[in-house]
């Protein structure tokens, strides 16, 4: 996954030529988790994740209606919540 936000790419120089990359790498992780573990997910994500710069990411946490194994077919219909955090890259 490559992206931007407030850190707006750098420039780099290549055989003699000056080049901005706007594109930078990023991690994206996304757990599936039941409703009364979400804040320890949460917290957990942050915890790990916090450099207190700008570019640490965000989290999004969303409810997840269903989930079907693609292979087999079989669904699940118990309330979870997807929290998906994304970040630079190291």
């Amino acid at each position: 996954m490559k992206g931007f936000g407030r850190q707006k790419g750098h420039t780099e120089l290549y055989r003699g030529a000056e080049y901005v990359v706007d594109f930078l790498p990023k991690i994206k992780i996304e757990i599936l988790v039941s409703d009364e573990h979400t804040a320890a997910a949460v917290q957990a994500i942050i915890s790990t994740a916090k450099t207190g710069k700008i570019g640490d990411g965000k989290i999004f946490v969303l409810p997840v209606e269903e989930a079907v194994r693609i292979r087999t077919g079989e669904r699940a219909t118990r309330r979870f919540r997807a929290a998906s955090a994304s970040a630079p890259a190291a």
